[in-house]
């Protein structure tokens, strides 16, 4: 079997915790620990024929990078780098950050533009979820009327955090977990 590749991109610290909380879920028969996508590189990322990739929110849903004046470099830099390589063969969930309260108009829209781009390479994405159970005026991380990937949001649904993480899992690991045939 080989292990699902676990990427995030975060700025506080918050993505990473949840892309350890998915880790712990999947284990480490599973999954490879998480790695901050600004501590790797192309070739290390490319070895995944699975993935789950964690993204904070920025702006009015920009791809979170130093031209959005993060601090460290980001999936802009990380995208840059992958140069618009084949994806094809690829199976990839997202999950992301935002607050719906605080940023109700652009409730984790910084999700779509790293959907877009890892589509347009050719990977298969997986793992949409519910809107339901959010209040938000907008999201560009919507389409045909679900998130393309799992949304958090930990500032005022942290209660359900793990609840929604164990559901997400649950639902993406079958698509992600590809046992080898012995022999």
């Amino acid at each position: 079997m080989n292990k699902i590749g676990l990427f995030f991109g975060t700025e506080t610290g918050t993505t990473r915790l949840i892309a350890k909380k998915i880790h712990k879920l999947l284990g480490d028969d599973n999954a490879a620990k998480p790695v901050n996508v600004n501590r790797t590189t192309p070739e290390e990322f490319l070895r995944y024929e699975a993935l789950i990739l964690g993204i904070p929110s920025y702006g009015d849903g920009a791809l979170p990078g130093r031209s959005v004046n993060c601090i460290e470099a980001n999936w802009e830099e990380f995208l840059q780098q992958l140069n618009e390589t084949d994806l094809s063969g690829k199976r990839i969930a997202l999950f992301g950050l935002g607050a719906q309260e605080r940023y109700a108009d652009t409730f984790a829209s910084s999700m779509m533009p790293l959907y877009r781009a890892l589509k347009d390479y050719g990977a298969e994405m997986v793992g949409d979820w519910s809107i339901e159970g959010y209040q938000f005026k907008h999201s560009a991380s919507v389409e045909n009327g679900r998130f393309v990937g799992l949304v958090i949001d930990q500032r005022t649904q942290g209660m359900l955090t793990d609840e929604r993480l164990k559901a997400w899992v649950g639902q993406i690991k079958p698509a992600l977990v590809i046992v080898q045939p012995d022999g």
